[in-house]
Order: C-alpha cells, then structure tokens, then sequence
C-alpha cells in the first residue's frame, strides 16, 4: 500500500492508483474536476487538462518535486507523495486558464442546451471562469449533424474530450467516428457523415460532459430541474437494465443511464431501454435518484422540509 496526501489528507491506496482516484477515494473538495476521464473508459484521460495538480513531493524516497503541474487523472501514486489541488494558488490559476482556453470555441449556447443544469463545463466555468472573454477571433463554427435517428451533434459546443470516441469504440464492435483533422481544424465527426446505428450508441450521449451530443426525443421538450429523476431497472436481455428515469407528474420525458456523485456511468444500457421505453409501466422504480446537494437539480425538490414553529416571529414579539 501506497500511502498519498492530497491536500493535507492522508490516505493508502493500492499500487497503481491515480491521484484522481485517490482524491474521490478521500472526497469532499479536495477531489480535482475531470472533463475527459471516465473510469469505465480504457485509456480516457489527459485531454482537457483540467484536473492538473502539483505535486511537492514525488515520494518518499525520491521528495523532489515534480518540476510542471501534472494531469492528475494519468499520474500514479508513489509511497510518500504529497499533492496539492486547492490549497496551491498554481493550480487555481492553471484551472482558470484551462477554462479559459475550452470556452474559446464553446458558443453560449446555456439558455437553449439540453445539457444546461447538469453541465459540466458550466459547473467548471461557473466556478473558475471569467466574467468576459479575451478572445477576439472568430469563433469557428459547424454545422449541426444528424448521426441516425436518435442522436444530434453539436460540434460548436464539442471540447475533444475523446469521450464518445472511446465509448463506441469499446462498447460496440464497428465505431465509425473519430477525430478528424488536427489543430485548432480538429473536429469528432463520422466519416462521410455515416449514422452510428448499434445497440449502445445512445452511451455517447452519457458520457459527453457538455452538450455536445444529445438525445433527439428529449431535445427542447423539458428543463432538466423541472424533472424528477428515479432509479428504476426492468429485465432486459441487451444490458443491466438499471436506469434513470426522468418523470414529470406520470410522464416519462427521457431515460439515462445511472451516474454517480462525479457524473459517470457504471451500468450502460442499451438503445432499447434508452430510447423505446417511454411508459412507466415498463420500468419498476425503485426510488429517487441521489443528486449532488449543489444541484440545480435539487432546485423545487426540498426533503425533510422544517417548518418554522414561528410563521411570524415580529407579530407574536408584538403581542
């Protein structure tokens, strides 16, 4: 066991653990943002270079501080190593530019995104943005594609986190998408605009962390923080069938697959789950979904509400 403190928290982890999986092994706000990484995704990871970290101590043996900050998600522990995330000012100043440099090209597209209130890149900008940009080009711009029947992309709002390049590669067996070009030309796109038509396509959309790609039979029908998500599974041959199911009143508006506390899914369903059952009679619930307390999606949905003993405390003062 290695032992790793990120922060001033301590903690022993196994040999060839990352830091970024030590930080959410330890949790609260020491835990780096990550826009491209996703633990269920081979080789996700290094692309946004939002999660970087400094380390001030390589180990235990070797304290010689790592000379650049280093992307958190691809560097493992070593025994005696001792990190920093939000106690250096380095690092706050790096993650601001990095937000920076991925809305040079992101439109403000958050008043008519589908992804608006569980975006990650609208939570990262929220936090460590600017109020105005500084860049003065021309932003680039594409056109929207249609690729199949159940899934839009969005190019201008893309970051080139590999997300859905990974996930249909390695949850299907014949991927026709990848990134085209290079520099600041490169772009996720199919070839000759083909339609991505397998069973787990709808995955892509899951695991993209902006609106980059979404779901055709959602689009503009429903904000997501007027929707109440459930867990809820049903028997299927194709996946685990455990999902999320997004009501409003006894209106089923969309289905997802189950994310946790960071935003990734474990479990991935199927396009048959994701798309064709839309009643609630074909899921069995289970309950509410767990969301992040700071969620706008908690917004309108209070628990364990307290009612004030006192509903006017100046007129019974008065009395």
């Amino acid at each position: 066991m290695f032992k790793v403190t990120i922060d001033n928290q301590s903690i022993e982890v196994e040999a060839g653990t990352t830091i970024l999986q030590a930080a959410r092994l330890i949790g609260g706000d020491i835990v780096p943002p990550a826009m491209c990484y996703h633990s269920e995704l081979k080789d996700s990871g290094g692309k946004c270079r939002t999660c970087m970290v400094k380390v001030v101590q390589g180990s235990e043996k070797d304290p010689r501080p790592m000379p650049k900050l280093v992307a958190s998600c691809r560097t493992e522990v070593m025994d005696g190593m001792v990190v920093q995330n939000i106690t250096s000012p380095e690092v706050i100043d790096a993650r601001k530019a990095v937000v920076e440099f991925l809305l040079i090209n992101h439109p403000l597209d958050c008043p008519v995104c589908d992804q608006a209130g569980e975006c990650d890149l609208q939570n990262l900008s929220y936090e460590h943005g600017t109020n105005a940009s500084r860049y003065e080009e021309e932003k680039r711009t594409y056109d929207k594609i249609d690729i199949g029947d159940k899934i839009q992309f969005h190019p201008n709002r893309c970051i080139l986190c590999y997300r859905c390049v990974y996930a249909a590669d390695q949850l299907t067996d014949n991927r026709v998408h990848g990134i085209l070009y290079r520099g600041e030309k490169s772009e996720i796109s199919t070839f000759v605009h083909q339609a991505i038509e397998n069973d787990f396509s709808g995955n892509m959309i899951d695991v993209c962390p902006v609106g980059a790609l979404t779901d055709k039979t959602f689009r503009f029908k429903n904000r997501v923080w007027f929707l109440k998500p459930m867990e809820a599974h049903r028997n299927c041959t194709k996946c685990s069938g455990k999902s999320t199911i997004w009501f409003r009143g006894n209106e089923v508006y969309r289905v997802t697959g189950r994310k946790d506390t960071y935003g990734e899914v474990h479990d991935f369903i199927c396009n048959e789950c994701r798309f064709d059952k839309k009643q609630a009679s074909d899921w069995t619930i289970e309950g509410p979904a767990t969301i992040v307390p700071s969620s706008v999606l908690n917004q309108n949905h209070y628990k364990n509400v307290v009612i004030p003993s006192v509903i006017n405390p100046i007129k019974e003062t008065m009395e």
